[in-house]
């Protein structure tokens, strides 16, 4: 059997494997987590609507003291009601964050080392695009070598993602976490990215920015119904 053709393999292509594997890892952590991620979620919401109700009361009393802008700066910052809901929305994203970041991270250890150390040498993000990973010789690099590679991942990500970027650079366009498990991403055809790849990268950022626009008008519902609650309205 031939051995894959190492070609350019533009990190376009190599992201959109990488976010289709996400996406259904994700999906796996929903379905592990999904009692935590609401609890947390609806946690979140309430320290949410405790800041506002913070904000609010303290925006009242700031205005009935008409102080000037220093001396109101300095009440918001030492005030203590304020300070207690700041921590608390911090603690609960953090109870939300922190252990659904740990099973992704397991998860997608299992999912990447078990997918690119099989026959297939690849996940099924890649397999969809056309793309393989091989050692430096061209060879299956087995599970040993691609749980190094996922390992070394790590790397690439908290390098804030310079070590992905090396990626561009030929000859063998290796990533960090390529570079030291002693592997590379071939692309085995000449197929253009598939069309549902495409949209696939297309709806990401504005899918993005509806997550965010949602989450601000989450919190400006949350401060407006606060603000008038305290004024009376």
């Amino acid at each position: 059997m031939s051995l894959p053709v190492a070609r350019s393999t533009p990190l376009l292509r190599r992201y959109a494997a990488w976010s289709l594997d996400a996406a259904a890892i994700g999906l796996v952590v929903v379905v592990l987590m999904h009692r935590r991620l609401w609890t947390g979620l609806d946690t979140c919401a309430r320290a949410i609507d405790a800041l506002a109700q913070a904000m609010a009361a303290l925006m009242q009393h700031t205005l009935d003291l008409a102080a000037s802008p220093a001396a109101l700066l300095q009440a918001w910052m030492a005030d203590p009601a304020l300070q207690v809901a700041i921590t608390a929305l911090t603690l609960a994203i953090t109870s939300l964050t922190l252990p659904t970041m740990a099973v992704f991270a397991v998860v997608a250890g299992a999912w990447f080392t078990a997918f690119e150390g099989s026959r297939w040498q690849a996940t099924p993000g890649k397999r969809l695009l056309g793309l393989q990973v091989v050692d430096d010789d061209g060879l299956p690099p087995g599970y040993v070598r691609a749980g190094l590679r996922t390992a070394a991942g790590l790397l690439s990500w908290v390098s804030l993602n310079i070590g992905h970027l090396l990626a561009a650079r030929g000859p063998r366009y290796q990533a960090l976490h390529d570079r030291i498990a002693g592997t590379h991403v071939v692309q085995i055809d000449d197929a253009p990215v598939p069309m549902p790849a495409r949209l696939w990268l297309v709806l990401q950022p504005p899918a993005f920015f509806l997550l965010l626009a949602l989450l601000m008008h989450r919190i400006d519902r949350s401060l407006a119904a606060a603000l008038d609650a305290t004024l009376g309205f």
